[in-house]
């Protein structure tokens, strides 16, 4: 049975993957963009089962009412993918407020509002699938990304807690964390005005970032199709093998951590037995 989804940043990158293995295999797509021009070759190619939607995703008005229009148009949402987002990267010392509250507009807020305006109808479906696009970014931090971390942990722990409350309504909900892939990503990227004092780390960052093995976008569209077809989907789960690679220490680390100082967090409970 085809689905009908409804894709944020559909116009590039990981989104425009996750348009066309949808597409490609008989499902209906409303596709969002701020320029939906860029999707001309999609409606040209697969003609009423692409639905082009003109969308900033920090306008929440706006998110209603492409949601409200998607909805009525194909009769109903089965998958939503909050994909739009982009990266702020800076020494946190360097971010401006205005920087830092943008880009939780994108990458938080954004995915908030597409939630609240479709989950009213999954609910009267009696089900649906919320994909939510973070990123390894989103379980590990490094330096000079603390902007875009934020944004992505921030929306890591908003999904799980949705997770567990409309879990009930037969909607599921899975966090997607990719890595890095071959897309023009990084032609949206904002940087902070850099302090020439953290000109060696950013040094250091751009070799480790050169060094990494990216990802095939069409590899990653063809595996959000296994997710969203899955009976028992994950709440997470990792797109490349970054995640794979990094996670294990970085938690092996967390628990040696919080063992060492466990008789300290007993210490801080203190007696209140009297």
């Amino acid at each position: 049975m085809s689905k009908v989804w409804f894709v944020t940043g559909s116009a590039r990158g990981l989104g425009r993957a996750f348009v066309e293995a949808a597409l490609s295999r008989g499902d209906r797509v409303a596709a969002t963009a701020r320029d939906t021009a860029r999707l001309d070759d999609l409606v040209a190619a697969y003609g009423g089962a692409v639905l082009p939607l003109a969308l900033d995703v920090t306008d929440r008005a706006a998110v209603h009412e492409a949601v409200r229009r998607a909805a009525e148009h194909f009769g109903r949402l089965d998958v939503v993918v909050n994909n739009a987002g982009y990266g702020l990267f800076g020494a946190v010392e360097e971010l401006g407020e205005r920087e830092l509250r943008d880009q939780l507009e994108t990458n938080l807020y954004g995915p908030l509002w597409v939630v609240q305006a479709a989950l009213p109808r999954l609910r009267e479906q009696g089900g649906g699938h919320i994909v939510q696009i973070s990123s390894v970014g989103g379980v590990v931090a490094m330096p000079l990304g603390g902007g875009y971390h934020a944004s992505k942990w921030a929306l890591e722990a908003l999904s799980e807690s949705l997770a567990q409350e409309v879990a009930p309504f037969g909607v599921r909900v899975t966090v997607v964390e990719p890595g890095s892939y071959a897309t023009d990503a990084m032609t949206s990227v904002v940087h902070a005005e850099a302090d020439p004092v953290y000109e060696g780390l950013r040094e250091q960052f751009a070799a480790f970032a050169s060094s990494v093995d990216v990802g095939d976008p069409a590899a990653a569209g063809r595996a959000l199709l296994k997710i969203v077809d899955s009976e028992n989907p994950p709440l997470r789960v990792f797109f490349g093998a970054q995640g794979n690679e990094l996670l294990p220490q970085v938690y092996t680390d967390r628990l040696h951590t919080w063992a060492a100082w466990q008789d300290l967090a007993r210490e801080a409970h203190g007696d209140v037995r009297g």
